[in-house]
């Protein structure tokens, strides 16, 4: 059943300005998006200051692990008390990450309150596009979803300027305070300019529920990020979050069962779209994570090019997803769904057609290519999934049906890292010892830190990382056309006839 508009228990006031809230959604986004690409620039300085090298990926780690991990839940939170409490808690917990960092006396604080700050981050981006799936029907939903598309577009490319200029001409933790006066305007945006009447009535928080999917969850990502590198993925370290992942996973399954309002109602991953949408959502992250993990070290290491070639290679993605998302946006009631989803799908098997190609000798304009065709389909499959999920629950349900998908995206790229790394090693220390050269995971670490020129004065080591990312870009052929496979499945249900039909029985 299609909600076309749904205004019943609860859901946005008349008295909404819809054209300054969503100025407001997407100055949030932007605080949230460049978070990542900024940060990574600023890296070298931060360490310089703070020491504690080893500890350099934990840095990026702890932001992606709490954000993954809080957005289910803050999906959920707002379901129950409503979209601007749940939205003013996650910028407020953001804020008061993005503050600490900025004092962090040492490496091992940096990552503490980069946790506070992913734990914020968990709130941002999946109640902004809950409340567009608020305020604007099937139609307006489709076209905004090109905006936001947009601003993590600019976001991408502006990150590593603004990095840049930030510890070139003042102190690095200006690239955190920088957040401060984008969280007070989202802030005070959302509160003076969105207007929603909630339900009154008794909440029955599902506490129990919501810890153990956190204990499993973080079990699981700590696997993800941290198996085929620091851990063997036979360690001791391994095997027992594993354990304590699924434990916690099937506890979590049993609470949610008996629960009176489950922090995840398992009847909404029974429905048949939510359960595709999901799940190709999934696999379409571990192809995007495939390409921008990986794709710079072949422009760099393999070809032979300079940072900044890979730089403009990578960011082509970011230029094709917000077109495409835009383009799909008009397109969605016209075509439907289940056929843009297919779309972008193929789009993915055609990029990623175009990764398997490259050699030493290939041109980084066709590197380029084939981010670009990546990012097109990303944009396609990810709008797409969005509005119709979005589309088939009420309000009850729309920000955990929301956070879920962007939670299975975020998993897919945890997941898709591990895959494919473990996959370049293995590889790459195959190859080597092939050639009767002794090889470690160190000895090639050290060998990649010296830069690119160390790898092309060694014919033995670019062999083996061009095998390396050649069973890479193969495995990641492998994810898209299980996506396309996946996006065959998908059932139609935004077509303009029939979500017109569909309206007309709920109203």
């Amino acid at each position: 059943m299609l909600y076309w508009q749904d205004m019943t228990a609860a859901g946005p006031n008349p008295r909404t300005n819809r054209p300054l809230v969503l100025a407001t959604l997407m100055l949030s986004m932007f605080m949230g998006s460049i978070e990542g690409t900024i940060v990574a620039t600023a890296m070298p300085d931060i360490v310089g200051s703070l020491g504690g090298f080893s500890y350099y990926s934990w840095v990026f780690s702890a932001y992606l692990l709490m954000q993954a991990v809080a957005t289910p839940i803050f999906g959920r939170l707002a379901d129950l008390y409503g979209r601007k409490p749940v939205f003013f808690t996650g910028v407020s917990i953001f804020l008061v990450g993005s503050i600490l960092c900025g004092l962090a006396p040492n490496m091992i604080w940096l990552i503490v309150f980069r946790f506070i700050q992913g734990l914020g981050a968990g709130g941002i981006a999946p109640i902004t596009m809950t409340i567009i799936g608020d305020i604007y029907d099937v139609e307006g939903r489709a076209k905004i979803q090109g905006w936001l598309a947009s601003v993590w577009g600019v976001s991408s490319i502006l990150g590593p300027l603004a990095g840049g200029l930030i510890v070139q001409n003042w102190h690095w933790a200006w690239i955190f305070w920088l957040n401060i006066p984008f969280g007070i305007l989202a802030i005070a945006g959302l509160s003076l300019f969105l207007h929603e009447e909630i339900e009154k009535r008794q909440r029955s928080v599902d506490y129990l529920g919501a810890g153990l999917f956190f204990v499993a969850v973080t079990a699981m990502m700590m696997v993800l990020i941290q198996g085929g590198s620091a851990w063997a993925w036979d360690s001791p370290q391994v095997l027992s979050l594993s354990g304590v992942a699924v434990v916690g996973f099937i506890l979590f399954l049993l609470q949610e069962t008996r629960a009176k309002e489950p922090i995840m109602p398992l009847e909404v991953w029974r429905q048949r779209l939510i359960a595709t949408a999901n799940t190709t959502t999934l696999i379409a992250g571990m192809v995007m994570i495939g390409l921008t993990t990986f794709l710079p070290t072949f422009v760099q290491g393999v070809m032979g090019r300079d940072a900044v070639t890979a730089g403009f290679a990578l960011t082509a993605m970011s230029v094709g997803w917000p077109i495409s998302s835009t383009l799909t946006g008009r397109l969605l009631l016209r075509f439907g769904n289940r056929n843009l989803t297919v779309w972008g799908a193929l789009l993915l098997v055609a990029g990623a057609t175009v990764l398997i190609t490259l050699d030493p000798a290939s041109s980084p304009l066709q590197a380029g290519f084939g981010s670009f065709l990546v990012g097109f389909g990303m944009g396609s499959l990810n709008t797409s999934s969005v509005v119709a999920i979005q589309s088939t629950v009420s309000w009850q349900m729309r920000g955990m049906a929301t956070a879920s998908n962007v939670f299975t995206r975020n998993l897919g790229n945890a997941l898709g890292a591990a895959v494919f790394g473990s996959i370049l090693n293995t590889v790459i220390l195959s190859s080597l010892r092939g050639q009767g050269l002794p090889a470690s995971l160190d000895d090639i670490r050290h060998l990649l830190d010296g830069g690119v020129g160390t790898v092309q004065t060694d014919p033995a080591l670019q062999g083996a990382l061009t095998s390396g990312l050649g069973a890479v870009y193969i495995a990641v052929l492998v994810a898209a056309v299980l996506a396309l496979l996946l996006a065959l499945l998908m059932p139609e249900v935004l077509k303009r006839g029939r979500a017109r039909a569909s309206a007309e029985q709920v109203g």
